[in-house]
């Protein structure tokens, strides 16, 4: 049976002799676990003995402890949506939510410090001599918080609202006391949380309330004050919304000039009917009247005397009293003729002075009321902070008598028994002690042996870059443990620069035409000698007498001008050259004089890194580049979390990929190659670099051994493919 190593990718095997004394393969090789296991033998014992004797100091000088149990009960809060029954809110998994969050709280740092300021346990002599605390000196909070948390154990009864808060202590009181005190504070914080917030309101409204009463009463003295000061007389309370207008006409002259202008207009409408009527000679209807009775009784008269003339003659003495009676009637209405027309001018005359007195006053007050008007405007803007106060305060009162009537409900968590002194110890116990630190010991020797074969999943040997990532091993750097690492490349004899000479070397056999012209440098992630290799490898083509441009890509982080010691112009680089800024592609590129090539540096810090790399600009200044050098190198940026490098990939012949040995992860190596490949980027190879005495064991270590034919052979192969 064959099994893949999840781990590894290859098909690990252990054996077990035949009969004719052959091998036989089963699917796992537990041989390799043996005989590393063989090789730690000394490690393995040691971690074993030490684990027994761990166990065994550990109960010899171990405090004996205490533990007590105060037992409280958390029910769910329920909400009355109907008078008839509480239904609630929500279902299991809301239960588990809420349940999670208070036994989340009683272990809480919240709840630790409520019960030291409340059992004041700086100051409490019994608990301090009980954790063996100074007496004397002061206990910072903080350290009581944490020594509270430490032993406090929160254990939920299974299928049950119960929950057990267990206290140990070196003192049985002492646990005890914490224990109650520990339940006691959960459940009154509980109960603040729910109900306090009213009593903090009401608070707050109280002062609130205080303080708009006063603002209120000020606010009505200064209207007051004001309007006795301008002898403003309010009749009808206006809002004064409307500016000043309608509060001036509520004050007593604004009425007073209403109903002078109303009198006005009925003295000059009788004026004008009594002027009329003198002038068409009306009468009055009294006068009318009798001047209708008068002319009626005339026409008897009349008739009458008509009468007596036919029947009687000139001297008749009736006639003759007829006679007078008619002249007598005729006197009276001409008399009565006379008395309209007087009554007609004594009305119109009347009629006249009134209105005249009429119109005086309204204007007097009208003048009043204009001067009045202005002073409304301030008095209307005195009447609307009144206002405005007023529903402040009384909207503050009725909210205040709102949270008065909601009150105080019933706590949902109850304490159920209250914890007691333990009578004898709990802890420390010899035999678990023991088993406890030989179990220990063999899980820690177990995990050694595993971690030691199958857990180190970085290049410890350089044939894995061939047998688990497919690329040839174009260079075998070899750690330096120096901080000038420019002046060990600057030293031709020096293992690291002779190491990267080799890798020059292996790159020409990568194209029919030798090096590749364009290649670009990139890793994994950061800090894994990228830009270092490129320097170096600039250096070696420029010792053939190349002339290089190195290009720095990695627009995001770049630290390869302070590397090579020199000070690039931030406002000229790669950055401004793809985006068109400040010159040309000439005019950015710097010489290095110490080690002989030109940089192209990133220049400022662009927003928009990836998009830049992207654009066809990229290609077209490394083809610029092309004509004046013969090789470019580009420093790219890491691959994993960053498209840079991929952008960079299409611009360029192929690249050269940087594995840092004994760091880097080899699924991320893989999972970084894979990105480039589905981009089309052509991988020519890999350069390992920070080789040291971890790799001697795979013939790799410091001096020559990385061997220069092992990368020719490696470098040929991969420029066959």
């Amino acid at each position: 049976m064959n099994n893949t190593n999840p781990m590894t990718g290859d098909y690990p095997t252990f054996t077990a002799n035949g009969d004719d004394g052959t091998a036989e393969t089963f699917g796992l090789d537990l041989e390799r676990f043996y005989i590393q296991a063989q090789n730690l033998r000394f490690w393995i014992l040691g971690i074993i003995a030490l684990g027994l004797l761990a166990g065994l100091l550990a109960t010899l000088l171990s405090t004996e402890l205490y533990r007590s149990t105060a037992r409280i009960e958390i029910s769910r809060v329920t909400q009355n949506v109907t008078e008839a029954e509480p239904i609630e809110l929500e279902g299991r998994s809301g239960d588990i939510q809420y349940f999670t969050t208070q036994y989340e709280l009683l272990e809480s740092r919240f709840l630790a410090q409520r019960v030291a300021d409340a059992g004041n346990l700086a100051r409490d002599e019994q608990f301090l001599a009980a954790y063996g605390l100074n007496l004397d000196g002061d206990v910072r909070e903080s350290r009581i918080e944490r020594l509270l948390r430490a032993n406090v154990q929160i254990d939920p009864v299974p299928n049950s609202n119960l929950v057990d808060i267990r206290f140990s202590s070196p003192d049985s009181q002492v646990a005890a006391d914490l224990a109650n005190l520990w339940a006691q504070e959960f459940l009154d914080a509980n109960y603040e949380k729910r109900f306090g917030a009213n009593a903090e309101a009401r608070e707050f409204l109280e002062g609130q309330i205080e303080e708009l009463r006063e603002r209120l009463a000020v606010s009505e003295k200064e209207l007051i004050d004001y309007a006795n000061a301008n002898e403003i007389v309010i009749l009808v309370t206006g809002s004064g919304e409307e500016g000043g207008s309608e509060t001036a006409t509520s004050t007593l002259v604004g009425a007073e000039l209403v109903s002078l202008n109303n009198a006005l207009a009925v003295a000059t409408t009788q004026r004008i009917a009594a002027e009329s009527a003198l002038r068409a000679g009306t009468r009055n209807e009294a006068g009318a009247a009798a001047a209708a009775s008068l002319r009626n009784r005339l026409a008897e008269a009349q008739s009458q005397l008509a009468e007596l003339r036919s029947k009687f003659g000139p001297g008749y003495p009736e006639i003759k009293a007829k006679e007078a009676e008619i002249a007598s009637l005729r006197q009276a209405l001409s008399g009565e003729s006379s008395i309209d027309n007087q009554d007609a001018q004594a009305a119109f005359r009347k009629a006249s002075l009134e209105e005249q007195q009429l119109r005086s006053r309204l204007n007097q007050v009208k003048n009043s009321f204009l001067g009045q008007q202005n002073q409304s405007i301030q008095y209307g803007i005195l009447k609307r902070e009144v206002d405005t106060n007023r529903q402040l305060y009384e909207a503050l009162l009725q909210r205040f008598k709102e949270l008065e009537a909601a009150g105080a409900g019933k706590n949902n968590m109850t304490l159920i028994d209250a914890a007691e002194p333990a009578g004898a110890p709990y802890a420390p116990s010899l035999i678990r002690n023991l088993l406890i630190g030989l179990v220990i010991a063999l899980l820690l020797a177990i995990a050694l042996v595993y971690l030691r074969e199958t857990m180190d999943r970085t290049i410890r040997d350089p044939n894995d870059v061939r047998r688990r990532l497919g690329l040839a091993p174009i260079g075998l750097i070899p750690r330096v443990e120096t901080d000038d690492i420019v002046s060990e490349l600057e030293q031709r004899s020096s293992e690291i620069s002779e190491a990267y000479a080799a890798a020059r070397t292996n790159l020409a056999f990568l194209t029919p035409n030798g090096a590749p012209k364009t290649l670009m440098l990139t890793s994994t992630r950061p800090n894994e000698g990228k830009s270092i290799s490129a320097v170096a490898l600039a250096r070696s083509f420029t010792q053939l007498g190349k002339k290089v441009l190195l290009i720095d890509a990695d627009l995001r982080h770049s630290g390869l001008s302070d590397f090579i010691g020199i000070e690039a112009d931030p406002n000229h680089g790669l950055s401004a050259v793809l985006s068109g800024n400040n010159g040309e592609l000439q005019s950015a590129i710097v010489q290095v004089a110490p080690h002989g090539f030109d940089l192209l540096p990133t220049g400022h810090k662009p927003p928009n890194p990836v998009e830049l790399l992207a654009s066809d600009r990229l290609a077209e200044v490394i083809r610029q580049a092309g004509e004046h050098y013969d090789h470019i190198l580009v420093d790219g940026a890491p691959v994993l979390g960053l498209a840079d490098a991929l952008e960079v990939s299409k611009a360029v012949e192929g690249v050269l990929y940087v594995v840092e040995s004994n760091g880097v992860n080899i699924r991320a190596i893989e999972n970084a190659i894979s990105r480039l490949k589905s981009a089309n980027a052509h991988v020519f190879g890999a350069l390992v670099t920070k080789l040291d005495e971890r790799n001697s064991t795979y013939g790799y270590g410091y001096g020559y051994g990385y061997g220069y034919g092992y990368g020719d052979d490696d470098a040929t192969d991969a420029a066959r493919s």
